[in-house]
């Protein structure tokens, strides 16, 4: 398209195959813009466009719609965003109107023929760590390849400071949870792989988990980190899907020529199961590795 639109907060740059969203850094824009800064948006993430009324008097919105698992960031938010803070919403004066629905119109025309279908992996970049932010009851870190999360005196509960000082590799992950600071129980949430939260659910006592509160977790600060932590944690599932199906070889590389150990292939047979559950892996595509891993014995 080779376009811009220009609006309130930020500003959409039209490209071959994406768009490129440039957000100010005003005092009355939200502090999550100030952190994105920009991000690119290909077109084959987008599932919806429209183009409606405004809140505000004189304003009208253009808004895409992302692809469900398309974005880490707003897979994290799970529709927990104020419409204010939606980075896919562009305000603008009433009297752009009639070209804010042309570029409606073309953007409705380059979207892909799976754009009402969920996106297979990730293809909008999460805010790039390092990232931290200090929540009620720990400091929450993560540099990319591990989640760590430190304790205060003042607020952690008991059941933490037992557990000690947490530390959670991606590769080890399943799962990660945002619950917005702006709603009751505000917390972050990592699921180890195999692990289950308390019995009681409480983000509190849970040394996997830390808990937001007035002035703590704000928005800008911990959704860039779960997005982040999120786009990492998928990354490195098809490398444990791989792990946990990959066949049994001597050091060399060939196949050795007695039965595999039982022990082993049952460990690969629940860390196969633990994938199932968590909709990593298909009823057939387990099915047909657990029956290649028994096949071994």
């Amino acid at each position: 398209m080779g376009d811009v639109l220009a609006g309130i907060h930020s500003t959409w740059e039209f490209e071959a195959d994406s768009v490129l969203i440039r957000f100010e850094r005003g005092i009355r824009t939200p502090k999550l813009f100030h952190v994105l800064g920009e991000r690119r948006i290909p077109y084959e993430a987008l599932s919806a466009v429209e183009l409606a009324p405004g809140g505000k008097r004189g304003t009208v919105v253009l808004r895409a719609e992302p692809r469900r698992g398309a974005d880490p960031l707003m897979e994290a938010a799970a529709g927990q965003l104020k419409e204010g803070c939606d980075p896919y919403r562009l305000v603008l004066p009433a009297e752009r109107e009639t070209l804010a629905d042309y570029y409606a119109t073309e953007l409705r025309a380059v979207l892909g023929a799976d754009a009402d279908k969920p996106a297979e992996h990730h293809l909008v970049a999460a805010p790039a760590p390092p990232h931290s932010f200090k929540a009620y009851d720990g400091k929450a870190s993560f540099d990319g390849e591990t989640v760590h999360f430190r304790w205060f005196w003042t607020g952690a509960s008991s059941s933490k400071w037992k557990a000690g000082d947490q530390s959670f590799p991606v590769s080890g992950l399943e799962d990660v949870e945002w619950r917005s600071p702006e709603i009751a129980s505000g917390h972050l949430r990592v699921t180890p792989r195999g692990g289950r939260p308390p019995e009681n659910g409480e983000p509190d006592k849970d040394p996997a988990s830390v808990v937001f509160g007035i002035g703590y977790g704000l928005v800008h600060e911990s959704l860039p980190f779960a997005a982040s932590v999120l786009e990492a944690v998928r990354a490195a599932q098809p490398a444990a899907l791989a792990e946990a199906t990959a066949p049994s070889r001597t050091s060399g590389g060939a196949h050795a020529g007695v039965r595999a150990d039982p022990a082993d292939i049952a460990e690969r047979i629940r860390h196969l199961g633990e994938l199932h559950e968590a909709g990593l892996v298909t009823e057939d595509e387990f099915a047909k590795k657990k029956a290649d891993l028994l096949s071994e014995l």
